[in-house]
């Protein structure tokens, strides 16, 4: 058999190894020049100029931009179900209740009419996740959130440069956050970024993530330790001189795969949106967890499944959710599968994913 092809794969170079090494000679390692200079030019590139916040994961990221704007107990956000469980978890470890909506069939976002059947007088926000990498329905759900009086706020954990009607996703929100663990479009190595919609909402949240300080033993509220150190702002400021070719990269490869896949339902773009393609996700109507063994042990070609199992149904959450149905959830949940789509696939290893899928495909007929 061929190499097995992953279903990602980080790139590190000798540009990330060198930067690394120039912090270390540097002696400051902790947060510090590398940290700001990271922050300034992510901002740049991804924000039009926001302030941005350097944390320490995405998670942390969801939780400090919550907790700068001022969400606690008693408060309701919501959520899509059919996500990573760290939307939920960020939510519920502010105090507030996490409440989930349904999703939209084509694109994996909030469903509008979800959640607006979901606001009650306890609701304050609405998250929705850019999933995927392809933006969610912000013009629809911005009208949703004006008729009632809510705030927005962005998981773009997996949707860096992502854009709807030439608009970058992580500026339509009072926050947003954008990962970058190793699997994402670009990493840190470790981290998250928050996109602040005001200089104000920024400095709360690094005092929050400084352990409430912004002078040292002049702390001015109860904070955490969610810095980012200089070793993995150093990486980031590297990967970010590339990531646009990689995203280039990824939307050619969708591109191919979106002209050549038979038998299951690739991934449509809606009007407007620019797909990121953190995730190729296909549909597989009939034996999904079939389908990805059967593209495993006979063509070796990885894939993942992302997410089995919804947000609501998790022993963690499901206490916020007692009975709750969400049939469009459920049934992505059931038959999504993410495909390799990331940039270090070559013209050879994209024939041989069409060529295993299209023959499971057939098989399964």
């Amino acid at each position: 058999m061929n190499d097995f092809i992953p279903a990602a794969k980080p790139i590190i170079g000798d540009e990330e190894r060198e930067a690394v090494d120039r912090v270390l000679r540097s002696g400051m390692v902790a947060q510090g020049p590398e940290v700001a200079a990271f922050e300034q030019e992510f901002g740049v590139h991804f924000a039009d100029g926001r302030e941005t916040v350097a944390v320490n994961s995405g998670t942390a990221g969801l939780h400090l931009g919550l907790l700068a704007v001022g969400i606690g107990a008693g408060d309701e956000v919501i959520v899509p179900s059919f996500t990573f469980a760290a939307t939920g978890n960020s939510v519920a470890l502010t105090g507030a209740a996490p409440v989930f909506a349904d999703i939209e069939p084509e694109h994996f976002s909030l469903d509008p009419a979800s959640v607006e059947a979901a606001i009650t007088p306890r609701t304050k926000a609405i998250m929705p996740v850019h999933l995927y990498g392809h933006p969610a329905h912000m013009t629809e759900l911005q009208a949703v959130a004006d008729r009632h009086g809510l705030a927005i706020f962005e998981d773009a954990a997996q949707a860096h440069g992502g854009a709807l009607g030439g608009r970058k996703v992580g500026t339509f929100g009072r926050f947003a956050m954008f990962s970058l663990y190793p699997t994402k479009n670009m990493t840190s190595g470790e981290g998250g970024m928050i996109v602040a919609d005001s200089p104000e909402l920024a400095r709360a949240a690094r005092l929050l993530r400084n352990q409430g300080m912004e002078q040292q033993y002049r702390n001015e509220v109860v904070g955490f330790n969610a810095r980012m150190t200089d070793i993995h702002a150093a990486i980031g400021r590297v990967q970010l001189t590339k990531v646009d070719a990689w995203t280039a990269q990824r939307q050619r490869n969708a591109a191919f795969l979106d002209e050549n896949l038979r038998g299951v339902v690739v991934p449509p773009v809606a009007e407007g949106a620019t797909h990121v393609y953190h995730q190729y996700t296909i549909r597989v109507l009939e034996d999904r967890d079939g389908f990805v063994t059967a593209l495993r042990d006979e063509h070796g070609v990885g894939s993942g499944v992302y997410y089995p199992i919804p947000n609501h149904r998790l022993p963690s959450l499901t206490s916020y959710a007692p009975g709750l149905e969400l049939p469009e959830t459920e049934r992505a949940a059931a038959e999504v599968v993410s495909l390799p789509v990331h940039p270090s696939l070559s013209q050879a290893d994209l024939e041989r994913i069409v060529s295993a899928v299209n023959a499971v495909a057939r098989a399964g007929a």
